[in-house]
């Protein structure tokens, strides 16, 4: 039987249905593989199962041209964790998990632009101190997001169906910026540039991939193009945005608000941000619910036996 090392604890169902295919090893910890540990699984098994933050980097595959590993079947759709050409480069494939994030990950946005916009976490913290004086009509005057102009930096399938939920959900104005013109089915709008982008929308949500490409897309001449009542929020990967750049807008008085589930070096929050009341701060749950993991570690599984059997691999990168 062939082997498979599954690189962080998951779902029971998952594991079983590996379990039906392969001698499954699997690694109790929840932290992410040192680059010893690396190198050693693909010496070790025929098929590796990493995710966020197991950094198969180029440096990590040097040398390996004879590795027993032929394929990275990643948990999760970003891989910018991977170095894919550099896998290619010795004949190890590279798979993910599209589709099966899309709509838990786009809630999460949604929760964030709602939860920023109208205070919510800062509401519950006032009054779980018991400093809540009871309802006035001035009391922790927020945005309201119906009418206002929502802007989606990436326009694949999260960001689409991130609009979905502000159009039809929020009765919001949708805009996008992205690298081609999408056929959308809810009214939105493409716009010519990130700086207009940023300029017109009352909240931007970034929904973009991860990777050198996207690092530090948002910066300091993009939050400062940002309208003073606007909020930001970030679902994609944390080094789309320069932290520091953040926190000097949101000191500043730049833009309103921010909510966030990804970090810049998670897990390290800066004490900048856990400080500040007008941010929502989440600890990445962007596809934590059972069913979801349940489905992309499925997804990730039928890769490997697909490998395994000799077939076209169903989610190659």
């Amino acid at each position: 039987m062939a082997e498979l090392y599954i690189t962080r604890p998951l779902p029971d169902r998952v594991v079983a249905r590996a379990r039906e295919r392969f001698n499954v090893t699997l690694r109790e910890q929840t932290t992410p593989l040192k680059k010893g540990e690396m190198r050693a699984a693909l010496v070790l098994y025929d098929v590796v199962l990493p995710t966020l933050g197991d950094m198969f980097t180029a440096e990590v595959f040097e040398g390996m041209q004879s590795a027993r590993c032929k394929l990275l079947a990643n948990f999760g759709v970003g891989y910018n964790h991977i170095d894919v050409a550099a896998a290619r480069d010795i004949g190890i494939a590279v798979t993910n998990t599209p589709g099966a994030v899309t709509e838990a990950t786009a809630d999460i946005a949604l929760m964030l632009m709602l939860m920023t916009a109208r205070r919510a976490g800062e509401g519950e913290r006032m009054l779980r101190a018991g400093k809540w004086a009871g309802w006035h009509p001035t009391q922790m005057l927020g945005l309201h997001l119906g009418g206002k102009t929502c802007g989606i930096v990436g326009m694949g399938r999260i960001g689409q169906a991130i609009a979905r939920r502000a159009h039809f959900g929020l009765g919001m104005n949708v805009i996008y910026h992205n690298r081609s013109a999408k056929e959308c089915d809810m009214p939105a709008r493409q716009v010519g540039d990130l700086a207009e982008l940023m300029g017109a929308a009352d909240i931007v949500v970034l929904a973009v991939p991860g990777g050198a490409d996207t690092r530090h897309l948002i910066g300091a001449e993009a939050l400062a193009a940002m309208q003073p009542h606007a909020h930001l929020v970030n679902i994609a990967r944390g080094d789309v945005v320069d932290e520091a750049a953040l926190i000097a807008a949101l000191q500043a008085g730049q833009i309103a608000g921010a909510g966030l589930d990804v970090y810049e070096h998670e897990p390290n929050v800066p004490n900048a941000l856990r400080s500040m009341e007008n941010v929502v701060l989440l600890p990445h749950l962007g596809t934590a619910a059972l069913d979801v993991r349940e489905g992309m570690g499925m997804m990730a599984v039928e890769n490997a036996i697909a490998h395994l059997d000799g077939q076209p691999l169903l989610n190659p990168v």
